[in-house]
């Protein structure tokens, strides 16, 4: 026997356990798809279709946060930013959460100023950051969520706001502490907006790094989540 035990890396099982976690849960998630279309119309539009929905996209967001943050910890997240057209960005994600959207009775509308339609980051990074602010907002919207996308002194800004009762303030303030510890009211831990702002950092040009920014008003009045981009 060798002298030294080297045991296992935990941080390394938890990922491929986290992978594997993710991979079931796409199968349940395509198998209760098939089983849902085989439903008469008024079976598939019920409050507690509106739970599943939401609580699949929920799970599968959270998994792919861990994966990432796994990733950012080893410096295996690679950065491939490209430039994308906004609209058709925009309108991919809200297209992934369609079936929550309507299950929940959520309207959702979107803007995207037209002197800014191009947009420079990493299309697949961005895109886990926006899901789980999406997530966030539905959580918490009572019927309305908007997403505007401009341009704010030379930065990108990509704003997610509900209509819901907006961020605590004790959230708001501590907001650049991101790991808070786990609010009992509402599960919270923060490590969605560290992760938001890891990836948002990651973007940068000229010396200017990506930040995210939390909020209570906009044009709804609740929670707004805004993503800075170089």
């Amino acid at each position: 026997m060798n002298d030294v035990d080297e045991g296992l890396d935990f941080s390394t099982v938890i990922a491929s356990t986290v992978h594997d976690m993710k991979n079931s849960l796409a199968l349940l998630m395509q198998a209760h798809g098939q089983w849902l279309a085989r439903l008469p119309a008024a079976q598939q539009q019920t409050a507690e279709q509106g739970v599943i929905d939401y609580e699949f996209a929920h799970l599968n967001g959270m998994l792919v946060q861990l994966l990432g943050l796994y990733k950012l910890g080893v410096n295996q997240l690679p950065l491939r930013p490209d430039y994308h057209e906004l609209d058709d960005f925009i309108e991919a994600q809200l297209a992934a959460h369609q079936d929550v959207f309507k299950s929940r009775g959520i309207l959702v509308t979107y803007e995207v100023d037209p002197l800014s339609p191009l947009g420079f980051f990493d299309r697949e990074l961005i895109g886990t950051v926006l899901a789980n602010a999406i997530n966030n907002a539905i959580r918490h919207a009572r019927h309305s969520l908007l997403i505007s996308v401009g341009e704010e002194t030379g930065q990108l800004v990509m704003a997610i706001n509900d209509d819901g009762e907006g961020f605590p303030a004790q959230m708001i303030e501590r907001q650049t502490d991101y790991v808070q510890g786990i609010n009992p009211a509402s599960g919270s831990t923060g490590l969605g907006l560290y992760f938001a702002a890891r990836i948002a950092q990651l973007h940068q040009r000229n010396g200017e790094h990506g930040r995210t920014e939390i909020r209570n008003g906009g044009p709804l009045g609740g929670g707004l989540f805004n993503l800075y981009l170089p």
